[in-house]
């Protein structure tokens, strides 16, 4: 199949702007000339500064304070300002839901009201949620984890189960901020080689600093020389939201979360059955469930140091019932090492590979081909698996570990660095300041030093960064870096002296990235002390945008 017959289909290899982005930029600029004026900021048209604001992650932490930031900025009147929009991780749950609406920026208080009414709603059902989880699972190739992190968790979250594209979302004559959502290409980090910031706009995905963009409706279709070869649907807006925000703890914990989640799924069995249109329970069906949840539940003891056994004996028995005898699992019984948390990591993934192998052979219907999927995706850990729409490509511009596999794994940005610093960074956006909202857990400038350390590592212009010693456990709520032919940052951490007073770490113990979703006064409480940062410092800010456009006080 040509290329050429599949619009949007073609790679671009090459570092400038995509030309609907330039034309986007060229009509921002003259709204935020107009918005500076009103602070009495009168500057040419080759005058006006870009700026960008960051959002990093933290989950509904970060999705709430990234609301209340925008809100205030609103109110203040900088808000029009704005010309870039860049979030990654919980930022990106919050740009998602602003986006559904066409010019949210010009009604925000309208869709702020509607997006904390949805919030403080109720969850979605699990029976839209497995459904969706079902087509997430037949209509395209690949399935991973992120699928069900998507039905399953991010729903929780944002209670709402968003089904448009990112090229549906936008239009070209909008009157907000343009969007960037970010995350991170897995085997790059991993491997330190080659580029591993990726960005997706209304009109490109891509490698942000390699400078090589596929059309933002064919990503994760199947590419070869640059051409496509098979068309798999656009990710759609919920899909992209746990692209790239599945961060939300370490290793283990998301672990344990997911083997939870997936209890909860199974036992669920009311709408599964539905599903399959099934009214009354098959006795093989109910034996499948049984060994399922029981495996599970053995995951989560081994996991948890505590003795498994019980659960081993109850999975040898069912599949024996299950299979009239006939059944031999080929790992016997025996008695774990727990202390050797390796050894007890190995032996249950054979074992649990064993189980489903003995399953599958006797139950392939839905949901259970899904679970085997799922437990070779946990298995290898395998996250925002897509195609590769740059492999086999001739082109020296790109390294060369990002031409030569098929698929490549995209994950949470956060998991390398929680703000989008690198897309707002590209040459050829040419910012001049950067507002950083930091709404991290832990120390609340990790990010901003991280960035300046990545900057240097790369030649990249930033600015210097220096924290004094003191504000580490008492941060304030506005700082300012700065230097020559760099960009001004701008860097306010959510939680700090100002807002919080004494009490930073009761807000920080009140609002942890991993945990049940928000009521609505605790939504309202956190918009607020988020709002505060801006309202706070509103004359710093505007100092600053005088400041980059050399005009006196």
């Amino acid at each position: 199949m040509s290329a050429s017959k599949l619009q949007g289909s073609e790679v671009r290899i090459k570092h400038s702007l995509n030309k609907n982005e330039e034309n986007f930029r060229v009509r921002r600029r003259e709204t935020v000339q107009q918005s500076l004026r009103r602070y009495g900021i009168h500057c040419s048209e080759g005058e006006v500064p870009n700026i960008a604001l960051l959002g990093s992650g933290g989950g509904e932490r970060a999705m709430v304070g990234l609301l209340g930031s925008l809100v205030q900025l609103d109110k203040v009147g900088l808000l029009d300002s704005i010309l870039y929009l860049s979030g990654v991780s919980g930022s990106t749950w919050c740009m998602a839901s602003l986006y559904q609406e066409l010019d949210w920026s010009t009604k925000l208080e309208t869709v702020k009201d509607k997006i904390i009414q949805r919030l403080s709603g109720p969850a979605v059902s699990w029976g839209d949620a497995l459904a969706k989880l079902k087509k997430y699972y037949y209509e395209k190739d690949i399935f991973s984890l992120t699928d069900f992190w998507a039905a399953m968790v991010v729903t929780d979250y944002v209670k709402d189960i968003d089904e448009h594209t990112r090229s549906e979302q936008w239009k070209q004559k909008s009157k907000d901020p343009y969007p960037i959502y970010t995350m991170i290409d897995k085997q790059c980090k991993q491997q330190k080689e080659g580029d591993p910031w990726f960005e997706i706009t209304p009109h490109e995905a891509g490698y942000s600093l390699t400078g090589a963009f596929v059309g933002v409706s064919s990503f994760g279709s199947q590419f070869e020389k640059g051409s496509m070869i098979k068309k798999q649907p656009e990710i759609d807006m919920l899909y992209l939201q746990a692209l790239c925000g599945s961060a939300l703890a370490d290793g283990d914990e998301i672990k344990k979360f997911l083997w939870q989640k997936k209890k909860d799924f199974f036992k669920n069995k009311k709408y599964i059955l539905e599903e399959m249109g099934k009214e009354d329970p098959d006795p093989s069906i109910d034996k499948c469930f049984q060994v399922i949840l029981d495996l599970v539940d053995m995951k989560l003891c081994v996991l948890d140091g505590k003795d498994p056994s019980a659960y081993d004996e109850s999975i040898r028995t069912t599949l024996t019932e299950l299979t009239g005898g006939k059944s031999q699992l080929i790992f016997q019984v025996e008695k774990l090492d727990l202390a050797d948390k390796e050894a007890a990591k190995l032996y249950m993934e054979r074992y649990s590979m064993d189980v489903c192998n003995n399953l599958s052979v006797r139950c392939s219907f839905w949901p259970l081909d899904f679970f085997y999927s799922f437990y070779r995706c946990k298995d290898q850990w395998i996250w925002g698996r897509k195609y590769n729409f740059l492999h086999n490509m001739t082109a020296k511009a790109v390294p060369i570990p990002l031409l030569e596999s098929e698929m490549r794994d995209y994950i949470d940005a956060a998991l390398l660095l929680n703000s989008p610093y690198f897309s707002v960074l590209r040459e050829e956006r040419d910012i001049d300041l950067i507002i950083s909202l930091d709404f991290s857990d832990g120390d609340p400038f990790t990010t901003v030093k991280d960035a300046a350390k990545m900057c240097r590592e790369r030649n990249i212009p930033f600015p210097e960064v220096i924290i004094p010693s003191e504000d580490s456990d008492k941060p304030k709520d506005f700082y300012v870096f700065k230097g020559q032919n760099v960009p001004t940052v701008i860097h306010i951490p959510l939680f700090n002296v100002v807002n919080c007073g004494d009490d930073i770490e009761a807000w920080r113990n009140k609002y942890c990235t991993l945990q049940p979703p928000y009521s609505a006064e605790m939504i309202t409480d956190l918009m607020e002390v988020a709002g505060k940062n801006i309202t706070n410092n509103k004359a710093k800010l505007v100092e600053e945008i005088r400041a980059i456009i050399a005009l006196p006080v």
